[in-house]
Order: C-alpha cells, then sequence, then structure tokens
C-alpha cells in the first residue's frame, strides 16, 4: 500500500453514509463535481477522460480481485485444515468402536469418579482453612485492573494475553473473528472421544465427562456459525474452537455466567486485522481510534472532520462573527 492510499478513507466513508443509493449514487456525485468544478470532461481530446476513469477503475479492480483470491485461498486452506481435524476425530471414533471395550468400566467410571471427589474435598478443606483465599484472590484482581478504569467498568476482569478470560475450571481466547475454548481434565487415564460429551448449538455451549456435571452448560454471549465449529482433544484438554456471527465486536464474557471482562483493555494486536478485507479493516480501525480518542477525552474522527469543515468555513467568512455561536 503507497503512503498516500487510504488518506481519505475517514472523509470518503463519512460521504459515503450520506448516499442510502449507495455507490452509484455516489460515483454520481463526484461526477458531478468533476463536472461542475473542473474541466474534466471537456479539458482533453475526446474519450480521454474515459480512457483515464477505465484505466483507474480497472487498476483497483486487480487490486480488488488480488484481496478475494488471497482470502478464496485462505478458506481453502482453512477447509483444508477443518478437514484434517475432522479426519482425524473419525479415525479416532472408529478405533473407539472397534476396540475392545467400548465404554468405560464400571473400574474406570469408579476410579474416575474417586479421583473428581477427591479433587473436590481438597478443594472444600483449602477454603475451609483459607476464608479469606477468595477474598484476597479478587482485592488481586481489582487491583490489577484498577488503573484508567472507566465509569461502569468496576470489577471487571483483566483480559488474558489473548483477549479473552483464564477461569478455575478452563479459559478462552478470541480474535474479531472466532474463540478458542480449553478446558483441561485431571483424570489419570488418556480421554477419548466417547468419554466426553460437547454440544455445541447456535447460542447455546455443553462440555463435560460422561456422567459427571458439565463444566459449561449455558448460554453464549452471542451467536456462532455451527457450522464452522469444531472440537478435538489435545491429551485430556478438550479444545473446541468456534467462529463468531457479529465479527465487529469482542466478547465480555463466554457464557452469561461468566464474569465479565474489560473490553476496554484489550490488545488489538492479536485480532489479526491484516486477515480482514479492505472495507472492514477500515472500519475496525476507525472504531479503535474513536475509541482511544474517547478514552483521552479527545475528539473522535466524525468530530475532528466537522471542526475541520467549520474552521474552512470560518476562514472563508472572516466577515462574519461566529462568537456567539454553538455548534454541536
Amino acid at each position: 500500500m503507497s503512503d498516500g492510499e487510504g488518506k481519505f478513507d475517514t472523509v470518503l466513508f463519512a460521504m459515503a453514509e450520506q448516499h442510502p443509493g449507495g455507490v452509484p449514487e455516489m460515483l454520481a456525485t463526484i461526477a458531478g463535481f468533476l463536472n461542475r468544478k473542473t474541466d474534466f470532461f471537456i479539458g482533453g481530446d475526446e474519450g480521454d477522460w474515459e480512457k483515464l476513469v477505465i484505466k483507474i477503475f480497472r487498476k483497483e479492480a486487480e487490486k480488488a480481485q488480488e484481496v478475494a483470491r488471497k482470502k478464496r485461498q485462505h478458506r481453502e486452506d482453512e477447509e483444508k485444515r477443518r478437514q484434517e481435524v475432522l479426519r482425524r476425530k473419525r479415525e479416532e471414533e472408529e478405533q473407539s468402536k472397534t476396540a475392545s471395550i467400548t465404554e468405560l468400566t464400571d473400574e474406570e467410571a469408579e476410579q474416575l469418579q474417586k479421583e473428581l471427589d477427591a479433587k473436590k474435598k481438597k478443594v472444600n478443606e483449602s477454603v475451609e482453612e483459607k476464608p479469606t483465599t477468595s477474598k484476597q484472590e479478587e482485592e488481586k484482581k481489582a487491583e490489577s485492573d484498577s488503573e484508567d478504569v472507566e465509569p461502569g467498568d468496576e470489577g471487571k476482569l483483566k483480559p488474558n494475553r489473548g483477549n479473552g478470560c483464564d477461569l478455575e475450571n478452563y479459559k478462552w481466547t478470541q480474535t474479531l473473528q472466532e474463540i478458542e475454548l480449553r478446558i483441561p481434565f485431571d483424570v489419570k487415564f488418556t480421554l477419548k472421544a466417547k468419554d466426553v460429551v460437547v454440544n455445541i448449538q447456535r447460542k447455546t455451549l455443553k462440555v463435560g465427562l460422561k456422567g459427571h456435571p458439565p463444566v459449561i452448560d449455558g448460554e453464549l454471549h452471542s451467536e456462532i456459525k455451527i457450522e464452522d465449529s469444531l472440537w478435538h482433544l489435545d491429551k485430556n484438554t478438550v479444545v473446541v474452537t468456534f467462529e463468531k456471527i457479529n465479527q465487529m465486536s469482542w466478547w465480555d464474557r463466554l457464557v452469561t455466567t461468566d464474569p465479565l471482562i474489560n473490553t476496554r483493555k484489550i490488545n488489538p494486536e492479536s485480532s489479526k486485522l491484516s486477515d480482514l478485507d479492505g472495507s472492514t479493516r477500515s472500519m475496525v480501525e476507525k472504531m479503535m481510534y474513536d475509541q482511544r480518542q474517547k478514552e483521552m477525552g479527545l475528539p473522535t474522527s466524525d468530530e475532528q472532520k466537522k471542526q475541520e469543515v467549520l474552521k474552512k468555513f470560518m476562514e472563508q467568512h472572516p466577515e462574519m462573527d461566529f462568537s456567539k455561536c454553538k455548534f454541536n
């Protein structure tokens, strides 16, 4: 991208918002301006303006087609990755079907229950011995995210390095496009697909061990694309990935029963803005810029544009007195 490319995106985006008729209406406005204010259509030989327009638009079309090609390639690569994960999953399921033991034996189930009960007992004893632990943890979390807290963000957790949250039984990370959830299970044997329950729906999620209360069973923060959802086992950790439907906002929690995270503290670098198409990336960068400006008490891009227009108008009309005027 050249230094000048994208320089006027903010102005043009604001201009586009004023054209409900879309691209044709906006192009008509630009052509009308060139007709009324320049000699664009009559300044050269016959047909020169048309050749110039075609040359410029063909150049931009080539760029757009190249971006589309790369995006298609990215989708194809992702599809190959998903197919490979599905293939491994089917192999695991086939292996589990042909194994001599097709389900947990009574001894395995009893051993698993003993391990889970022992872990629960250990946690309860720890809480009884240190009754102020949870309070201390809350104070520590509040202290870690106490700097520059905006009104309404009090008590929210600071995001982890993946812009998600590390909780007691699981952790999740996010980009603008997708969520990755990791749920480790502390058991003495190697988990197989038949040992776990994973139910992914458009607005709900359930994950746990068969025969035991689920670790997660609730309503998701927002809707997801079921067709792009996958899960697999990484040793004894269940890894679930799914794509957001709304890819223009951050999630402040995974399920509605989770504690909230402070999305103002999210690091946008890990959101992979370079993966977005040009128009979506411009809008996201504008939103991020406006958010930073608000946090510093400075005008947003729209407010700056209004100020520039007003300043230019005042310079063009020095005879007018603006001292008593109020502008919003």
